[in-house]
């Protein structure tokens, strides 16, 4: 089984995969002054032919540390949002549409509670993972119904699983 160490979020390292803005502590072009501030189009997420965005919550509770399973959406982004503890995510590049998980390009990235990660049309990913013993709450934004009309889930091979090294 192959181990990947957690990278820190930095928008180099994660522009292949998506973009991202921390919602606590925004670092952005703004309106106003305190103690009104508008912090303004910090990130988008495309959401493909859908003109309905739906929030959703993904509870994950503290399980080990492996990646089994990954998943793509080919038509939209996907907004995940960790809103009260830290999580970690698997991601790796795009690949043609043939159900081969890309596992040799799988990365995995710390994503800190109150930042906001979204991840481009066709990026491999999956539910997050809770950084520690608490549960994690994560706000996920989809056009309705993905995961039933543009969702393809694989399952990971014994021999294809990472584990993640904390």
């Amino acid at each position: 089984m192959r181990t990947v160490k957690i990278r820190e979020l930095t928008v180099e390292d994660f522009l292949p995969y998506g973009s991202y803005a921390n919602l606590l502590d925004p670092v952005s072009e703004k309106i106003g002054s305190p103690p009104i501030e508008f912090f303004r189009d910090m990130v988008q997420q495309n959401l493909g032919k859908s003109g309905t965005a739906s929030f959703s919550v993904c509870r994950v509770e503290k399980r080990d540390m492996i990646v089994d399973i990954a998943e793509y959406h080919s038509y939209t982004a996907e907004g995940i949002l960790p809103l009260d503890n830290d999580v970690l995510i698997h991601v790796a590049v795009a690949t043609p549409d043939d159900g081969c998980v890309p596992v040799d390009k799988i990365v995995v990235f710390r994503i800190p509670k109150g930042t906001i990660a979204v991840i481009r049309p066709g990026v491999w990913h999956h539910a997050p993972f809770t950084i520690n013993d608490q549960t994690a709450n994560v706000l996920i934004t989809l056009p309705e119904r993905t995961y039933a009309n543009d969702c393809k889930v694989f399952n990971l091979s014994e021999e294809d699983r990472i584990r993640i090294e904390l």
